[in-house]
């Protein structure tokens, strides 16, 4: 068995925006048309055990030395639109979380030794400076999907399919995701601040879902914004997954705001954030 084969998937979800092609400059645009063209693009499995497998060396390999030339392939509208990976940039980000204190000193220098954090953060120093606009297209959540994250989407956007095993090969694991326009998510993100405001004092959510359109403002009006379950689908039963409207319940939370029902807002919310806290909790179970 392969190093990149035998990595573990962790169980993480992830928010990607798709921009079309005319969001790109030359000579990338041209770039990506050629590569949406390839058959067989990787999918999201084979870019976690490609950046899963730089882990593995000792030491590991936290930031790839070169940035990624991979993107995940969509289409819109009939129109090709692009994902691209960006695998460098968001391991550069990552680290700079992880380094925040997301750990004791001792793990931390245990899961990525101090030499290492340090060139890295030099590197990433250096990049900021020649890169002082750029971006990444996916944001990764670890053991949950943020509920400011399902503001952006409707019930109609939902996509489930449930795992089968097609003869002899390996089963094919559930998908859960949601896709819609960058139009709708602006305006449900637009939509769900305002009943915020209007209603309760400012909080995370209110923060995150700012952060969350800041962060959207950088990309092209007509791309697709995404939220797939990724590897959250292999932590949870699938009966929970086919049974999961997270998104239609923040909207009805949203609604209940905007109705002035305070308490029916607080129930829905409450009975959510008791959903996921049940789903973080297994990471810390046998």
């Amino acid at each position: 068995m392969s190093v990149a084969s035998s990595v573990l998937v962790p169980y993480a979800s992830y928010l990607r925006v798709y921009e079309p092609l005319a969001a790109f400059p030359e000579p990338e645009r041209s770039q990506w048309a050629r590569y949406a063209r390839r058959a067989g693009t990787p999918g999201a499995q084979e870019e976690l055990r490609r950046s899963l497998a730089d882990l593995v060396p000792t030491p590991p390999v936290p930031v790839p030395v070169e940035e990624s030339a991979e993107a995940f392939v969509a289409h819109l509208g009939g129109a090709v639109v692009i994902c691209p990976w960006r695998t460098r940039l968001r391991a550069l980000l990552a680290l700079e979380e992880l380094a925040a204190g997301a750990f004791p000193g001792p793990v931390l220098d245990a899961m990525v030794p101090p030499v290492v954090r340090e060139q890295a953060a030099a590197d990433h120093e250096r990049w900021r400076v020649e890169n002082p606009d750029a971006r990444p297209w996916i944001r990764t959540a670890v053991w949950q999907v943020p509920l400011r994250w399902f503001a952006l989407f409707g019930e109609e956007d939902r996509q489930y399919e449930p795992g089968r095993r097609d003869g002899e090969g390996p089963a094919r694991p559930p998908v859960l995701r949601y896709r819609t326009t960058m139009a709708q998510a602006r305006r449900r993100l637009a939509r769900s601040l305002r009943a915020l405001r209007e209603s309760i004092d400012e909080g995370p959510m209110t923060r995150g879902l700012v952060e969350v359109g800041r962060w959207l403002e950088e990309f092209h009006p007509r791309a697709l914004v995404e939220l797939d379950f990724g590897g959250l689908v292999h932590a949870v039963p699938e009966e929970w997954l086919a049974g999961d409207r997270s998104a239609a319940e923040v909207a009805a939370g949203i609604a209940a705001l905007k109705a002035g029902d305070g308490e029916e807002a607080s129930e829905v919310y409450g009975r959510l954030a008791e959903r996921w806290r049940l789903v973080r909790d297994l990471q810390f179970a046998n």
